[in-house]
């Protein structure tokens, strides 16, 4: 697997460690009350050594790239602290303060990472706040380095899609995420190493401002605190509301997180839309286009930056082959006949890709991102009408134990397959033993064994926290998930995208055979609102029609948020029924954050 790879190049070292001005001391951030939110220090401990058997190198080397933490400066007045996060904050001084890029995804470390910088480079302002995509771990931190009284810019689109992600299916992907990142696993050699991407999320505080300066088109440019800024809008690339910005007078490029080193996912398997590869490609053309001639230094919101236009421009050149090859070759060999899982194991990247540190699966995979592609054009079906109507996993798993004669000999068989090397099979067959029969002890072991040797050696960071998580949950079960990103959002959310939580919550055959008309009209938004549920769906309409609603409330968005913390009516005034808000309320499903993944 790492034969084309030149373990003696230390030019990611270098890269990594220049620049640098000092670390936290010690490296440990807590909470308001005493939690560890994030401990560098134990990372650092972990990965001062040689890579352990438990471990593939070439992960354990990106790990160790993925550890330095601190203050750096990337060019005159453009700092980075990294490694006090799964993502970088970078800082750009201005005339009288400093512009904050990314605030990390918790409170506490964003707080953490001023902090240095402002004990290193003085106790400057922050008058401006810049979001480059709308994923938690690049806005998270926003309370911990402003109140947000400052212009804070970000990508059109960022709310309706930062909202879409972390709080409509964000149940089901902070679960996901959970097993993704890793973050209910220790930090050891045979456990959480880092992902590729970073080391691990923080637990922190999540919070959100929302934007007050929409970048709305490439070319535009703002000029915040006295710095010039020249943005590059990159719509569907690593996020739906994604931008890369240029500092012509630091010459100094912002790749956001379009271009880091390694390669990234097409489809992030905590979930998410499925991304664009071809035009993820193009928009890194674009930028190399738009930018040449005016950056002497490239940095991202993760990782390391890249020095010397020729490095940039040849970064960014195998960056954007990277992502045109997976989506071509895909597309290729599907309008062949081939399906997404076959196609995944026939691509090989050509040579000068798979030799180059920064192209290789850490984080996303040739493999899973390949199935993106297909499943981006093609869904889920892959034409085989066998595979059209199949069984869901728990009457599939008791069928394939039948045909095996019980799970004793399905066992035997696994047994079998793990002694000839091929644990990859082992693992599907042992998942049907235990969902057929989920108490089977000697089942759940055998396969949490098989999901160890496949993390062990896996080089993509997400691959390993997958196998590792689901064999800890196999022995232990399911523990608490570390952090609830909708709950820090909820205050900026807009009434409608309130409503609409509302509704991905209703069960539907409790409701559909009831009506319920509510009238809300908001007087601290002046705005107006009618919910209707009606087949067990709720619709909403702004400006209510006329009719006769079932209840008509008064109230601020303070009131509703309230309510739907149970805490009553609060300062709200009604008119009509007021029974048929509990009567509502009863229909609401409460998602389970802790629902279960390597068992039924």
């Amino acid at each position: 697997m790492n034969d084309a790879l030149d373990f003696g190049d230390r030019t990611d070292f270098d890269n990594a460690d220049r620049g640098f001005v000092a670390a936290l001391t010690p490296g440990v951030v807590t909470a308001a009350d005493g939690r560890v939110v994030w401990d560098a220090d134990a990372w650092t401990a972990l990965l001062s050594g040689d890579c352990p058997d438990t471990a593939n190198p070439s992960l354990w080397r990106q790990s160790q790239l993925c550890a330095r933490q601190g203050l750096y400066e990337v060019t005159e007045g453009v700092y980075q602290v990294r490694g006090l996060d799964i993502s970088n904050m970078t800082i750009v001084e201005g005339d009288t303060g400093i512009i904050v890029i990314d605030p990390l995804l918790s409170v506490e470390t964003a707080a953490a990472a001023l902090r240095l910088y402002r004990a290193h480079r003085g106790d400057r302002a922050v008058t401006a706040l810049i979001y480059s995509h709308s994923h938690a771990d690049h806005f998270g931190g926003a309370a911990g380095v402003t109140d947000g009284s400052v212009p804070i810019i970000a990508p059109v689109g960022f709310m309706e899609h930062a909202v879409a992600e972390n709080v409509y299916a964000g149940t089901a992907m902070t679960r996901r995420a959970t097993y993704m990142y890793g973050a209910t696993l220790p930090t050891g050699p045979a456990a959480q190493i880092g992902f590729g991407l970073g080391l691990a999320s923080s637990a922190g505080t999540v919070s959100l401002f929302p934007p007050t300066i929409d970048i709305t088109h490439t070319g535009q440019e703002e000029t915040v605190d006295g710095v010039r800024i020249v943005f590059q809008l990159t719509p569907g690339t690593e996020a739906p509301s994604e931008m890369n910005f240029l500092f012509p007078d630091r010459r100094a490029l912002c790749m956001a997180e379009n271009a880091t080193h390694n390669m990234h996912n097409v489809l992030t398997l905590r979930g998410a839309l499925v991304r664009d590869a071809r035009i993820w490609s193009r928009y890194i053309t674009e930028a190399i286009t738009m930018f040449d001639g005016q950056a002497d230094v490239l940095f991202a919101s993760h990782h390391w930056p890249t020095w010397g236009r020729e490095n940039w421009v040849r970064f960014l050149s195998e960056q954007g082959d990277l992502y045109a090859f997976l989506h071509d070759q895909t597309l290729r060999l599907a309008n062949q006949g081939y399906t997404g899982s076959e196609i995944a194991e026939m691509i090989q990247l050509p040579p000068a890709l798979d030799s180059a540190w920064h192209a290789r699966g850490y984080y996303g995979s040739v493999s899973h991102n390949v199935k993106a592609v297909y499943q981006r054009y093609l869904g889920w079906f892959d034409g085989n009408p066998a595979n059209l109507w199949q069984h869901p996993p728990v009457e599939t798993a008791k069928r394939y134990v039948d045909c095996f004669g019980g799970v004793d000999a399905l066992l035997a068989k696994a047994r079998d397959f793990v002694a000839g090397g091929d644990p990859r099979f082992a693992a599907q067959l042992l998942q049907h033993a235990v969902f057929a029969d989920p108490d089977h002890g000697a089942a759940k072991e055998l396969l949490a064994q098989v999901y160890e040797t496949l993390g062990h050696g896996a080089e993509n960071g997400i691959w390993r926290n997958f196998y590792l998580t689901g064999a800890q949950e196999l022995r232990h079960g399911p523990k608490t998930t570390p952090i609830d990103l909708g709950s820090g959002m909820a205050a900026v959310l807009s009434i409608e995208q309130l409503f609409d939580t509302l509704a991905i919550r209703v069960d539907a055959p409790k409701a559909w055979h009831d009506t319920i008309v509510i009238d809300w009209t908001f007087t601290d938004l002046d705005q107006s609102y009618r919910t209707t549920l009606r087949n067990g769906v709720i619709l909403q309409q702004q400006n209510p029609p006329a009719g006769q609603p079932d209840l008509s409330l008064i109230l601020t968005k303070r009131d509703l948020l309230g309510m739907l913390a149970g805490k009553g009516l609060g300062g709200a005034t009604h008119d009509g029924d007021l029974g048929v808000l509990p009567r509502l309320v009863g229909y609401l499903d409460a998602p389970d954050p802790g629902f279960a993944i390597v068992t039924p």
